[in-house]
C-alpha cells in the first residue's frame, strides 16, 4: 500500500492511495471462500461447486470488496498516522481516474478530504448584545381585543370590556416576553459565530453533502439550502468550543428534561396543560429512544446550556423597542 499527502491548503488535503495486490489478495481469497461455501449450483452439492466457477461468477464482486476494505484500512491509517481530524469524511476527488477492474493488479485511488477547524473563542463583559423590552399600545391590543370580545359573544359568555383588556394585556406580555428571549439567543449565536469569523471549505462540504446524501440532494438543492447550512454549522462549531471551554457536559438528567418539556410543549400546542408526570416521562423515554430524535434532543441541551452561561458572561444592553420595530429586525 502506497499513501502520498498533497496538501492543497490550510483546509483541504487530496491523498494518493494505491493499492496493491498484496494489500487485497488475502481478502479476496477469503471472500470467494465464503461465497463457494454457500452457492448452490445445479450439479453441484452446495459448498462443492469448483472455485473456477465460483470466480467467475464472484470474482468481480469479490474483487471490489476486498479492494474498497482495504482502501477504509488505507485511509483509517493515514488519519490516525497524521492525527487528522476531519470534516465529514474522505470522498473521492474529482480528479479520480478511471478504474479498469482487473484481478493481480494494482489500484490508484484520489480522496480529498477536509481539515476540521479550530476554533478560538472567549465571551466576557466586553461583548454587548441588546436585550429587548417590546413595549405594548393600543395598537397593538385592539385586533385581540376584537378578536376576543367576538368569540366570548359567540360562545354566550359574558365578560366585561375591562376583563378583556385586562387579558389582552397579560397574553401579549407574555407573547412578547418569550419573542424578545428568543431574539437575544439568536443575537448571541449571530454574534459569536461573527466573531469566531471560521473559514470553511465550502467547495468540498458542498461536495461531501452530496456524497454523504447518497445522490438523495442534487447540486441545486445544496446550493439552495447551503447558506443556511453553513450559518447553523458554523453555530455548532462555536457552541462546541464553549462546551469545552466551560466543561460542560450533557448528562441523562438533562436528556430527560429537554425530552419532557418538549413533550409537554407537544400537549400545550392541543390545548392539553397539566399531563401528569408519570406520562410525561414515559414518552419522554420514547422521544429518547428515536436516534434522530436523541440527536435533536441533544442539540437542544447543549444550546440551552451555552445560551444560558453566555447570558451571564456578556453585556445585556436593556433595549426598549415597539412591536413594530421589533418585528423589522433581521
Amino acid at each position: 500500500m502506497k499513501l502520498k499527502k498533497n496538501q492543497i491548503d490550510d483546509q483541504n488535503i487530496q491523498l494518493a492511495l494505491t493499492i496493491e495486490k498484496a494489500d487485497y489478495e488475502e481478502k479476496e481469497r477469503k471472500r470467494l471462500a465464503q461465497y463457494r461455501k454457500n452457492a448452490e449450483f445445479k450439479g453441484f452439492r452446495k459448498g462443492m461447486v469448483p472455485p473456477a466457477l465460483i470466480k467467475k461468477f464472484y470474482g468481480a464482486q469479490a474483487l471490489s470488496e476486498s479492494v474498497n476494505e482495504a482502501i477504509g484500512e488505507g485511509l483509517q491509517k493515514f488519519i490516525d498516522e497524521q492525527k487528522l481530524r476531519l470534516l465529514g469524511e474522505p470522498i473521492p476527488s474529482e480528479t479520480q481516474p478511471e478504474i479498469e477492474w482487473e484481478d493481480g493488479k494494482d489500484f490508484d485511488f484520489l480522496f480529498d478530504m477536509a481539515i476540521y477547524p479550530e476554533v478560538s473563542i472567549a465571551a466576557g463583559k466586553d461583548d454587548v448584545i441588546n436585550k429587548y423590552s417590546i413595549t405594548l399600545s393600543e395598537k397593538d391590543k385592539a385586533p385581540m381585543i376584537d378578536g376576543l370580545k367576538k368569540y366570548y359573544e359567540e360562545n354566550k359568555q359574558e365578560k366585561t370590556d375591562e376583563d378583556i383588556a385586562k387579558e389582552v394585556e397579560e397574553r401579549l406580555k407574555a407573547q412578547y416576553a418569550n419573542e424578545a428571549e428568543w431574539r437575544v439567543g439568536k443575537d448571541i449565536r449571530d454574534y459569536f459565530v461573527e466573531k469566531a469569523n471560521i473559514a470553511l471549505p465550502e467547495d468540498f462540504l458542498k461536495r461531501w453533502l452530496i456524497y454523504a446524501n447518497e445522490g438523495k440532494v442534487s447540486k441545486e438543492d445544496v446550493e439552495k439550502d447551503f447558506e443556511g447550512f453553513l450559518k447553523d454549522f458554523r453555530w455548532q462549531l462555536v457552541r462546541d468550543a464553549f462546551m469545552k471551554n466551560y466543561g460542560f457536559k450533557i448528562e441523562k438528567e438533562d436528556l430527560e428534561k429537554e425530552a419532557r418539556g418538549y413533550v409537554a410543549y407537544q400537549y400545550a400546542m392541543y390545548g392539553m396543560a397539566n399531563v401528569p408526570e408519570d406520562i410525561l416521562a414515559q414518552q419522554a423515554q420514547e422521544v429518547l429512544s428515536d436516534r434522530r430524535q436523541l440527536d435533536r434532543i441533544i442539540e437542544q441541551s447543549e444550546d440551552r446550556k451555552v445560551l444560558e452561561k453566555l447570558k451571564e458572561e456578556v453585556t445585556l444592553k436593556s433595549k426598549r423597542i415597539s412591536a413594530e420595530k421589533f418585528r423589522e429586525l433581521k
